[in-house]
């Protein structure tokens, strides 16, 4: 009889530690296909910033770990429209590599470790050099919502002025301070510009910091052809407008085009 007693409780342990492994087998198969996935459409958004003149030889696009809020997926120090899955590095917030070969990171990915720490709403982060805002960072003309497809804008956008915070230096965020303060310009703003830099913009989706990337050149390039017209004075979206066309549709039908035109390639 305690035979069978035993025989009965080492089973039931045996099954019992059975589901567990078997569970814990399938967390992780899940954690790994959802990281897969971020990676993949990292790669994709590298390639799509690219190919719309967003990212060029220089620039970089980051998303937050779905699997851990404190860590982050960069490419490494290679242009955008290179990248290839091999080529994405995972981060702690303190911008330092976790696990893997050691690779040589973006010389700014300071922009990304200290806007993450500071923005819990933030999962996507573009920092670009496009040439239509660049005006916009080194005049006292400020970068405003003039089109709907760029209302996330909300209002003039922050000059992050690198003087203020280090002095003559060559103009790139090289340091956890640099970036604290350019985290700080950001403030609960969804777009940033550095004076003769670029701009970073943030938003909390890899899909919609594309579209808002995209479209704040492209509202940058309407108002300066808007200004150059003349003959009175700009109407820029008012608060209100800027609120009801905030949401858009997450850019979607935006990616899904770009999607396909990456595909077609």
């Amino acid at each position: 009889m305690k035979t069978s007693i035993l025989r009965f409780v080492l089973l039931a342990l045996a099954l019992g530690v059975f589901i567990l492994l078997a569970q814990s087998s399938r967390q992780s198969k899940a954690a790994s296909a959802d990281g897969a996935s971020q990676v993949d459409e990292l790669v994709l958004a590298n390639h799509i910033l690219t190919m719309n003149g967003v990212l060029d030889a220089y620039g970089h696009v980051s998303v937050r770990s779905e699997r851990n809020a404190d860590h982050f997926f960069l490419a490494q120090h290679i242009p955008a429209g290179t990248v290839t899955r091999d080529d994405i590095i995972e981060y702690d917030l303190d911008s330092k590599q976790v696990g893997g070969k050691p690779r040589t990171g973006y010389t700014e990915r300071f922009i990304h470790g200290e806007i993450y720490r500071v923005r819990p709403d933030v999962m996507a982060v573009v920092h670009c050099h496009s040439p239509e805002v660049i005006p916009f960072t080194v005049t006292n003309v400020p970068l405003r919502p003039m089109i709907h497809m760029a209302a996330f804008l909300g209002g003039p956008i922050p000059v992050f002025e690198i003087r203020n915070s280090g002095g003559v230096t060559d103009l790139l965020i090289r340091s956890p301070e640099l970036g604290q303060a350019l985290a700080k310009s950001l403030a609960d703003n969804t777009a940033v510009l550095l004076r003769g830099h670029g701009a970073v913009v943030v938003a909390p989706s890899l899909h919609v910091v594309a579209g808002r990337s995209y479209y704040l050149s492209v509202n940058a390039k309407a108002q300066q052809q808007a200004i150059l017209l003349g003959g009175g004075k700009v109407t820029y979206l008012d608060p209100g407008e800027a609120r009801k066309a905030l949401p858009q549709d997450g850019y979607e039908r935006s990616w899904e085009l770009w999607k396909h035109q990456m595909a077609a390639k």
